[in-house]
C-alpha cells in the first residue's frame, strides 16, 4: 500500500493492473483497490473499488471488479450490491460484481483498467467513473454519508486475506516486483490525485507513505515518477506465505 496521512483529500485515479489467480483456494482473495479511510470521532468509515480474485463470493476464480463499504472498519462490510452501499449506474460499463476479462498473462501481456473514485464538488456523493474506453465512462456513487468528514487518509493497495490456519494467496502477478516490468510485476501507474473541485493533479507535493505488513512475503517499490507512465509503483509476491 500507499497512503496518505490524516488530512484533506478527495480521491484518486489510477491504472491498475489486472491479474488472475487461477490456482486460489476457495478461502482466500486477492486483489488490488483505490480506498478512502473517513474518520470521525476516532472511528473510520472505508469505501474503496477494485478488482480481485474471491473465490468464496463468487464461486469460481474469475478476476472480478468489485466496490466495497463499511461504516466502522473494525466492523463487517458490504459488497457490491449485497446491501445498501454503492449505487450502480443505469447502463455503466462495468458493474459491481461482473467479471473482467482478459487478464494479464505473466511475460506476455498487460491488461489493465483506469478509474477513478473521487467526492464530487458539487453533491458531496464519491462518483467511480472507469477511463480506458475513449469518454470517462460513469459507474455509480457511493452516498455522502458513507464519508461525510474532511478527515481521510487515500490508499492505493495490493492486498491479500486468507485463514491464519493456511497459507497466503499469490499477490498481483504471483512475482515480486523486482524488474519492473508491466507484463511481469502488478502495477498501479498514472496515479493521480483530485482536490476540492474535482479536478486530477500529479501527486508531487503530497507526502505518501509506504506500508507492508508482510515484508518476507510480499513488496512494494517506491512511487516514483516515469516520463511515459507518470507517478508508478508495483507490486506483489508468489503464494506459500505463512502466518
Amino acid at each position: 500500500m500507499w497512503h496518505t496521512g490524516l488530512g484533506k483529500y478527495y480521491g484518486l485515479r489510477a491504472e491498475i493492473s489486472v491479474w488472475g489467480s487461477p490456482d486460489q483456494q476457495y478461502s482466500q482473495e486477492s486483489g488490488a483497490a483505490i480506498q478512502m479511510y473517513c474518520e470521525d470521532a476516532g472511528h473510520y468509515s472505508l469505501i474503496e473499488a477494485g478488482f480481485h480474485v474471491s473465490p468464496s463470493l463468487y464461486h469460481n476464480r474469475d478476476v472480478r471488479f468489485f466496490t466495497y463499504s463499511t461504516k466502522d472498519t473494525k466492523s463487517a462490510g458490504c459488497y457490491n450490491s449485497d446491501c445498501a452501499g454503492f449505487v450502480p449506474a443505469k447502463g455503466a460499463a462495468l458493474v459491481p460484481g461482473q467479471a473482467v476479462a482478459p487478464p494479464s498473462i505473466y511475460g506476455e501481456a498487460d491488461h489493465y483498467a483506469r478509474i477513478s473514485l473521487n467526492e464530487d464538488p458539487n453533491s458531496g456523493e464519491w462518483v467511480l467513473y472507469r477511463h480506458d474506453l475513449g469518454e470517462p465512462s460513469f459507474l455509480g456513487h457511493f452516498p455522502r454519508e458513507f464519508c461525510p468528514t474532511k478527515s481521510r487518509i487515500q490508499a492505493l493497495t495490493g492486498f491479500v486475506n486468507y485463514l491464519k490456519t493456511a497459507s497466503g494467496p499469490p499477490m498481483g502477478s504471483g512475482h515480486f516486483p523486482d524488474d519492473m516490468d508491466v507484463k511481469r510485476s502488478a502495477y498501479f501507474k498514472h496515479v493521480k490525485m483530485y482536490d476540492s473541485g474535482g479536478h486530477a493533479w500529479d501527486p508531487h507535493t503530497t507526502r505518501v507513505i509506504d506500508f507492508v505488513d508482510k515484508r518476507d512475503c510480499y513488496r512494494a517499490t517506491g512511487l516514483v515518477m516515469d516520463f511515459n507512465k507518470g507517478y508508478t509503483f508495483y507490486y506483489g509476491g508468489p503464494s506459500g506465505c505463512v502466518g
